[in-house]
């Protein structure tokens, strides 16, 4: 019986991650699920699983929750704070922590887990683009078991060689799709007057909003770009995306005999979650099987197309910013956030999401950062440059 974490049980990862667990009762079992402020699902998550504890981020949020579950007469104690994600993801008792809080608020815990030593599943891609070899540096002192769980990352895992030692002699590039998003086939003037709800109306997957604009712009596969980059340890030019609008390819490794291996399945993230709850081994997930007699075609087409980089200008961020100067990836991530929060909100366009991120990286100077507390500042101050160019464009 393994025991497990859930880092952000209420969003889309960690609602699909309980939903594969419940599958395997004999397998698997829930210590500790935490939250930021959904009081109500997070209130019925602890009655159906029974954890040991929880978390919610907001003590106010936190003391609503205690008091629910003590009329309740459920045993489930409730912490608050942030602090309190770093304990429950490094607990002596937990097994496998499940890293699925968005953004980079979820680093500190998943530093937290990787020097515990913990079986880590990655679904906090926020993890890797902010912290970088600051994280991996982590991983490898704490001895942690780090398994990708974005579906495209998970895939290129599992079309790998079990032995980590050969993959630098046999790979000759890492190929990550994309469906494209929404405005796949929108042309730049469409885009740039595109509304929050048209940005989130995803074609093929189920995601939270922030991950749902991301995947409009591409940025989402901008920061899938350098999380592979420190997942696998590849050179950014060996990474490379291709839009494939049917998402039943989830990504591919090229060989350096030109083989291609592939991992296909249909879009529902209970796959890959199920796989990295298993490995090296396999449990049913939920997900529906492939049936290849209904799929009239596989479609591909190049990001690099005239059309294409002019829909998603933020993507080639990615390897600009890896080949620039440490904490270039930090800057990018913040900024992003802060831009499409304010989209969200309607304070900005949607072409002005890459605007801020273009103008945050150019005005921002810093100090390559070397530690997590180093990190925690440039973030910070990537978002108040950030939050300060959005404003500027409201006026």
């Amino acid at each position: 019986m393994k025991q497990i974490t859930v880092l952000g049980s209420t969003g889309s990862i960690g609602v699909n991650t309980l939903d594969v667990m419940q599958r395997h009762p004999e397998q698997f079992s829930v210590f500790a699920l935490t939250a930021s402020t959904n009081v109500e699902l997070m209130y019925a998550q602890c009655i159906q699983f029974q954890p040991q504890l929880a978390v919610m981020v907001s003590p106010n949020h936190a003391m609503v929750l205690q008091e629910r579950l003590k009329q309740a007469g459920a045993k489930t104690e409730v912490l608050a704070g942030a602090a309190a994600l770093d304990e429950v993801a490094s607990h002596k008792e937990v097994d496998m922590v499940m890293a699925a809080i968005v953004g980079a608020a979820g680093l500190s815990s998943c530093i937290a887990a990787a020097l515990a030593g913990k079986r880590l599943l990655l679904a906090n891609k926020e993890a890797l683009v902010v912290g970088g070899d600051v994280f991996m540096s982590a991983v490898k002192q704490g001895g942690a078991v780090l398994l990708p769980i974005d579906s495209e990352h998970s895939a290129i895992f599992q079309s790998l060689p079990d032995s980590r030692e050969h993959w630098p002699s046999v790979i000759d590039k890492l190929i990550l799709t994309a469906s494209g998003g929404p405005f796949r086939t929108w042309t730049p003037e469409q885009i740039r007057e595109a509304t929050p709800e048209q940005a989130c109306a995803h074609p093929n997957w189920v995601m939270g909003r922030k991950i749902s604009v991301d995947s409009a712009s591409m940025m989402n596969k901008a920061l899938e770009v350098i999380e592979a980059k420190f997942l696998f340890g590849v050179d950014p030019r060996q990474i490379d995306v291709i839009v494939h609008p049917q998402s039943v390819v989830h990504s591919m490794v090229q060989y350096v005999d030109n083989s291609v291996v592939a991992q296909l399945g249909t879009p529902d993230m209970r796959g890959p979650i199920a796989y990295g709850l298993a490995w090296p081994g396999r449990v049913a997930s939920g997900s529906c099987a492939l049936n290849f007699s209904s799929m009239a075609s596989l479609t591909f087409e190049s990001i690099h197309s005239a059309e294409h980089q002019a829909r998603y200008p933020g993507l080639r961020l990615a390897w600009e910013t890896l080949e620039g100067q440490s904490g270039s990836t930090v800057v990018l991530n913040a900024a992003n956030e802060i831009a499409v929060d304010a989209f969200l909100n309607r304070k900005i366009r949607f072409d002005q999401i890459h605007t801020v991120n273009m103008l945050t990286l150019n005005a921002l100077s810093f100090v390559s950062p070397v530690d997590l507390s180093s990190l925690i500042a440039l973030d910070a101050e990537a978002r108040s440059v950030a939050s300060q160019s959005c404003f500027s464009l409201i006026k």
